[in-house]
């Protein structure tokens, strides 16, 4: 397998993220210092995939600490709300801001190292997301084994969950990943996830970097796959699971749910535990993100519909739990009735 690169990191004050909008045919770093940086580039999909927002936000939120030795804990919540309000719809965003609010409470007599002690808690969480993401990826191989018992494996995924969205070896991809370390990979099928092309421009990107045989489908593709034979399970991330494990990702994410149920083909989620909102009973209670209209009109500033067009930009849909095989963590898997099943993971 080939190595992969360091897709966000922190040093002596300065925040490092890939691009990932110029990927995969440019390889650029941006550095970010402040607050307002780290917030526009969650917002502007400079980095994106829910746990590598919720690292982001972590050392956006301790570069505001370092900048603000003297803050009230009214201006505290100011700069924690306003970091939230980059994307609403992934809960890693507002979990991760939310724990750095609790932390610096707990923290306020040793207001000295405060910063130091909010950096160190990130360093933290993308070591621990590694093992958490192995975990799963085991959680899967065992339960595709049990299953369908093959040598090998075509799995089909969506969107971007690798080691670009995860800091770590990835959520869906990381199971891709595990497989593909053992040899028990035939094919990855990619979507080419519009509008964004996440999959054809990320996900393709780090099977390349990982040395593993994939091949890239337009959405539309999907019953074709399914219909043929082509397609073995399907694994996708997650940004919110609810207790009835309603789940929100990359729009056509349900598409394929769909797909698979009326093919008989397993169809799994892949996420950690801090994408779990159990306080939310169903998918109507998730706020769906609505982005800008040209990411649909336009590519790259160059106009591909009539200039009178408009569009309608859902950034994620809703895959009802009763069409989901399984929801994975690190804590196992989660089936059947979820509201039982997620509640005893959990």
């Amino acid at each position: 397998m080939k190595e992969k690169f360091s897709a966000i990191q922190f040093n002596e004050g300065i925040l490092t993220l890939v691009d990932q909008r110029k990927l995969p045919l440019e390889e650029i770093y941006l550095e970010f210092n402040d607050l307002e940086g780290g917030h526009d580039a969650i917002r502007d999909m400079v980095v994106r995939g829910a746990p590598c927002i919720g690292f982001t936000a972590i050392y956006a939120m301790a570069l505001w600490i370092k900048a603000n030795p003297d803050f009230s804990r009214e201006d505290l919540e100011k700069a924690a709300n306003f970091l939230k309000s980059a994307r609403p719809t992934a809960v890693n965003l507002a979990f991760e801001v939310n724990r750095v609010v609790s932390l610096v409470s707990d923290y306020l007599s040793e207001r000295e190292s405060i910063y130091q002690k909010i950096v160190a808690f990130g360093d933290l969480q993308i070591q621990e997301s590694e093992s958490k993401n192995r975990s799963m990826a085991e959680f899967a191989e065992k339960d595709l084994d049990e299953t369908l018992g093959l040598k090998k494996y075509s799995v089909l995924t969506h969107c971007n969950t690798g080691f670009l969205a995860c800091g770590s070896i990835g959520t869906a991809l990381g199971v891709v990943q595990n497989l593909g370390e053992k040899d028990k990979i035939e094919n990855v099928w990619v979507d080419e996830t519009r509008p964004y092309l996440q999959g054809s421009r990320l996900t393709a990107y780090e099977l390349d970097k990982l040395g593993i045989n994939h091949k890239i489908v337009v959405e539309g593709a999907a019953s074709y796959l399914m219909k043929n034979g082509l397609v073995d399970a399907i694994f996708t991330g997650a940004d919110r699971i609810v207790a009835s494990g309603d789940t929100a990702n990359k729009v056509g994410t349900s598409n394929l749910a769909i797909i698979a149920k009326h093919y008989g083909i397993p169809f799994y989620i892949v996420a950690p535990s801090s994408s779990f909102d159990m306080e939310t009973n169903n998918g109507e209670g998730i706020d769906i993100e609505l982005r800008d209209e040209l990411e649909i009109l336009e590519y790259k500033g160059l106009r591909i519909a009539p200039k009178k067009s408009t569009a309608y930009n859902p950034s994620f849909d809703i895959t009802d739990g009763e069409l989901i095989t399984g929801i994975i963590s690190e804590k196992g898997i989660a089936k059947g009735n979820y509201k039982e099943s997620l509640g005893e993971i959990v």
